[in-house]
């Protein structure tokens, strides 16, 4: 196949670029011919790149020489991701056939974040609509600002009357595949692709320090520093995790983000009185990421709003690292209870997150255990699968290209 792939950004340090960047080459491999068309600057900076033969920025010639560039490569399908300038889905929606993947709530959240701040962090469960409007700012959907919330609205509703001009919609999860049936797709518009995590290199030991090697890490975080990324929450569950284990406990929370700076006071005070270490080295590389989770007993992902997937547990479990996680969203396409990790119930908050914690690292022989489960579910989770299942789904074909709803 002659596949277009489509995307806001050639470059940068999102997820979708890295695994657009991976699944490339990926395709290549396997015969076929790729080509990027993206929004953004042919100057964009960044550590990841999507690398392709022929590529096409619409910023920089402009949408209609970006697609005619495009159409002159003669694609058999488009494969769009993250774009937030709709006119070009519209666009490629009505030249080729044109799968959308989701890797967010887009067109199912007026905010994307889909939860709710105010009185608490709690995950949404509504379909978006015009009723969303009436709780984005009561209950904190998103930033206190009426004329962005109709703006967000009028581009989620936009996205919704895209659905279905595209020949399908992927999605990384069966919890996303539900979220999009909901606005009256087809049950074979909808495909569950889960994901993959990009095969990490062994960390080179001259790259770290002698205490990089002999310090286990017991509890790591990989992630920003926001309120529904539940790094807050992790915090009182670390504290409750060390007074109940009664040893001393080393966490390493890593990540950049708004409340980096309040989560280390957070810390300090938890940490007193009992013996726990948490540290915060912001924002890590790759090769960074491998030293940390080469040494760690156990990853948490304590994200309160909706995961569509939550990859970074797929990541660790390469290196035989379990989790735990709130069971939100699409965590349970790759955890399973008591296999390679524990899942809580949000509701139970840092009390249940902080038991669940102790309970993995008090006992040696459940963390071995769960640690041949991680590595059971990073090889079930592999890019050959991912892109096997990929390739059946995009050779589904119209018998006209579609139009735009």
């Amino acid at each position: 196949m002659r596949i277009l792939i489509a995307n806001e950004a050639r470059q940068g340090a999102g997820g979708v670029e890295t695994y657009l960047s991976s699944l490339v080459s990926h395709l290549e491999a396997r015969g076929h011919a790729v080509a990027l068309l993206y929004a953004n600057a042919p100057h964009e900076s960044g550590p990841t790149r999507i690398v392709t033969n022929e590529s096409w920025s619409a910023a920089g010639a402009g949408v209609d020489g970006a697609l005619a560039g495009a159409a002159a490569w003669h694609p058999d399908v488009c494969f769009s991701h993250n774009m937030r300038r709709l006119d070009i889905d519209e666009r490629l929606v009505a030249s080729w056939p044109t799968f959308k993947m989701m890797h967010g709530y887009f067109g199912a959240c007026v905010s994307g974040q889909k939860a709710f701040a105010l009185p608490s962090l709690q995950p949404c469960t509504r379909v978006c609509g015009v009723g969303c409007l009436a709780y984005y700012l009561p209950r904190k959907c998103g930033q206190l600002r009426p004329g962005l919330m109709l703006e967000q609205f009028s581009w989620a509703r936009r996205q919704q009357r895209l659905f279905a001009g595209y020949a399908g919609i992927i999605v990384a999860s069966d919890h996303m595949r539900r979220e999009y049936l909901r606005y009256g797709l087809p049950a074979d518009g909808v495909h569950t692709v889960p994901l993959f995590a990009v095969p990490a290199a062994a960390p080179d030991p001259r790259n770290g320090s002698a205490a990089d090697v002999l310090d286990v890490i017991d509890v790591l975080f990989l992630g920003r520093m926001t309120p529904l990324k539940g790094a807050e929450t992790l915090v009182h569950a670390l504290a409750r995790a060390a007074r109940t284990i009664g040893r001393p406990l080393h966490a390493v929370l890593a990540g950049e983000g708004p409340e980096r700076e309040r989560l280390r006071h957070l810390a300090h005070e938890r940490g007193t009185g009992v013996a726990l270490t948490i540290d915060f080295p912001g924002w890590v590389n790759e090769a960074a990421r491998a030293r940390l989770l080469a040494r760690t007993s156990l990853v948490a992902v304590p994200s309160i709003w909706p995961e569509p997937f939550g990859l970074v547990g797929l990541e660790a479990a390469q290196f035989g690292v379990p989790a735990v996680a709130f069971d939100v969203g699409g965590i349970r396409e790759w955890l399973s209870h008591d296999v390679n990790g524990r899942l809580v119930n949000v509701g139970g908050g840092a009390a249940a997150l902080g038991d669940a914690i102790a309970g993995v690292l008090a006992s040696p022989g459940l963390r071995d255990r769960f640690s041949a489960g991680a590595r059971a579910a990073a090889a079930r989770f592999s890019a050959d699968a991912h892109v096997s299942r990929l390739e059946h789904i995009l050779r589904i074909r119209r018998e006209e290209p579609s139009t735009a709803a």
